[in-house]
């Protein structure tokens, strides 16, 4: 399924992301993944969260820079294999590029979420979809 993903850039310094969750934290906001990338200067912090457009806004308004992206989340079998065979393998074998992706657990038993963004997101929605079911 399709969901928005708001990615913030930030210097890579102590505290930034203090500041983040703090603002979150202020609008009541729940974080229902996370992903922290960093480079020697500045990180990106992805996040899906519970409402995407007022933590978009309220980080925006604190004066972060901020943007929002349509991602997938599939679910995939959490057993050896499960990324392989549900996401990886059906992908590379349609030529959809996976630019990145992280995981975060559901309640579900035995399955697990990935989130992914990809060079087609469409294609490779229905990839997934006819894979998983």
């Amino acid at each position: 399924m399709k969901v928005e993903q708001v990615s913030v850039f930030v210097e890579n310094q102590p505290g930034r992301l203090e500041a983040i969750l703090e603002v979150l934290e202020s609008k009541q906001i729940s974080i229902q993944a996370l992903s922290i990338s960093e480079t020697a200067e500045f990180g990106i912090v992805r996040m899906i969260l519970a409402d995407p457009d007022a933590g978009h806004e309220a980080l925006r308004q604190a004066s972060f820079t901020t943007r929002k992206d349509w991602i997938l989340a599939a679910e995939i079998p959490d057993v050896p294999g499960g990324l392989l065979n549900s996401v990886a393998k059906p992908l590379a074998d349609a030529g959809v590029n996976l630019k990145y992706f992280y995981a975060y657990l559901e309640h579900a038993v035995n399955k697990a979420m990935v989130v992914l963004k990809t060079d087609d997101l469409e294609k490779a929605e229905q990839v997934l979809k006819a894979k998983t079911g």
